[in-house]
C-alpha cells in the first residue's frame, strides 16, 4: 500500500486538502499524510518534508492563487520549487492549483477547486499502479476544472 500526501493552504479559499482526502479515502486504501502551510510558496518544501521524513510515494500539491501580478508571481515560483522537488526526489508531484480568477462567481470558483482536485486525486491513484496506467487516456484532450477538451483525429 501506497502513501498519498496532501498539502494544501489557508489561503485558499476552499479547503482543498478535504476534498481531497475524500476522494482518496472513495477511491483506495492507501494511507494519506496531510500537511497544511500558509500559503502557495509554502508548498515546495512541506512536499520535500513528506517525501523524506514521512515516507509519501506521491504528493497532491494543493494551492490557490489570488487574481493580482504578485499572486500569480507567487504561484510561479511555487511551480519552480515544485519542479526542483520532483526532480530531485525522483517522485511525483501534482500540482493542483487553482486562480481566483478563473472563475466569474464563488460557486463556479468552488466547481472549478473541487473537480480540479477530484481529477487529479484519480491521476495520482493511477500514477501510483505504474508509468503506463494513464497510457489509455493519451490524446483524449482530459482537463482538469472545467469540461474536457477531447481528442483530435483526422481522417485519412
Amino acid at each position: 500500500m501506497a502513501k498519498i500526501g496532501i498539502v494544501d493552504t489557508t489561503f485558499s479559499r476552499v479547503d482543498m486538502g478535504a476534498i481531497a482526502l475524500s476522494k482518496v479515502k472513495e477511491n483506495s486504501e492507501h494511507e494519506i499524510e496531510r500537511y497544511t502551510v500558509p500559503g502557495i510558496k509554502d508548498l515546495p518544501v512541506a512536499c520535500k518534508i513528506l517525501f523524506e521524513k514521512h515516507n509519501s510515494d506521491i504528493v497532491l500539491a494543493l494551492g490557490m492563487a489570488g487574481p493580482k501580478p504578485i499572486d500569480k508571481q507567487c504561484s510561479h515560483e511555487s511551480t519552480l520549487g515544485l519542479q526542483t522537488v520532483q526532480i530531485s526526489e525522483g517522485k511525483h508531484i501534482l500540482e493542483v492549483f487553482v486562480h481566483m480568477d478563473e472563475a466569474n462567481t464563488e460557486k463556479e470558483l468552488y466547481e472549478i477547486t473541487k473537480n480540479r482536485t477530484e481529477k487529479h486525486v484519480v491521476n495520482a491513484l493511477e500514477l501510483l499502479k505504474g508509468k503506463e496506467s494513464l497510457s489509455k487516456y493519451a490524446g483524449m484532450g482530459r482537463r482538469q476544472g472545467k469540461e474536457d477538451e477531447g481528442s483530435i483525429k483526422l481522417e485519412k
